[in-house]
């Protein structure tokens, strides 16, 4: 059985970018008679907000979209640590008292654009005491091995996270749980079969990966989306950030007519006409779904 997530961050308002995903997310699993679970990251506590959380949620409703579970990941802590003390007990853990200024000290970019991480603490030890009592980031020590994946849509994924990426952080100097391992726990403990989620995200990829095999834990197909983009003053082009906010949004449109234009750009209907997700499902298909990133005009 396909077992899918949307799994957004409650860092803000939704915004087009984040009811694209949910609405390609939904007429994937929707379209293959799945399971299909919201997921609500809200880990990062320095700027998550609950009001977001219930607005993602109204905004789907909104749209048309149902999910047959809502989870939040800041209940899963438990298996968030379990995993942290896998690693430890394998010898992997290590702590990190890198700063990001020393990160780009090494003026080295990773995959998703960042600063890759030299593993300039690679060789330092936990406390005889454990993870839980050091106040430095911690980090997994991956082996130096090439992750080989093509993801769905023939996006090649392949890396060697050691050194693309750089040893990832797995628990935050705030003691705030990495996104990187809870994606991987709370995606096996689903039993999650097939993620679909925006294309920045595929850098991360081949880091997941690595993670899922050091936790001796399945690998899901992947599929990553293509953007929406806005533009600015000097034509350059960036991923949508909180632009046209769902409050601003919900004023403008009503869900079916909203639906309908994210369809339109989608590249599953010819014009914009308002529309419900379920009146998208008998002519979904991936391969009308267009590859290239689109210039968010409204």
């Amino acid at each position: 059985m396909v077992i899918t997530r949307f799994a957004p961050s409650t860092t803000g308002e939704a915004h087009p970018g984040t009811l694209l995903s949910a609405l390609l997310v939904w007429l994937d699993a929707r379209s293959r008679g799945g399971r299909l679970i919201m997921r609500l990251e809200d880990l990062d506590t320095t700027r998550t907000q609950p009001q977001w959380s219930q607005q993602l949620l109204e905004a789907c409703a909104w749209l048309g979209l149902d999910w047959d579970e809502v989870v939040t990941q800041s209940d899963r802590a438990t298996a968030h640590e379990a995993a942290l003390d896998a690693l430890a007990r394998a010898g992997r853990l290590y702590p990190c008292r890198c700063s990001r200024a020393d990160r780009m000290r090494s003026s080295r970019r990773s995959p998703d654009g960042g600063w890759a991480y030299d593993n300039i603490c690679r060789n330092r030890q936990l406390p005889a005491s454990g993870w839980r009592d050091t106040p430095d980031a911690i980090r997994v020590r991956f082996p130096d091995d090439r992750i080989e994946l093509v993801d769905d849509g023939g996006l090649d994924l392949s890396q060697v996270p050691a050194r693309d990426m750089g040893d990832p952080v797995v628990r935050r100097r705030d003691g705030v749980i990495a996104y990187q391992l809870a994606v991987v726990v709370d995606d096996a403990d689903a039993h999650i079969t097939d993620v679909i989620r925006g294309r920045d995200i595929a850098p991360s990829t081949a880091t997941q990966v690595m993670l899922q095999r050091l936790l001796g834990l399945p690998t899901p197909r992947y599929r990553h989306h293509f953007l929406l983009l806005e533009t600015h003053g000097n034509n350059k082009l960036a991923k949508l950030h909180g632009s046209l906010p769902f409050s601003e949004l919900c004023t403008r449109f009503d869900g079916r007519a909203f639906c309908g234009t994210l369809a339109h750009v989608a590249g599953l209907l010819d014009r914009p006409i308002a529309c419900t997700p379920t009146e998208l499902l008998a002519g979904f298909d991936w391969a009308k779904v267009r590859a290239d990133d689109q210039v968010w005009l409204l």
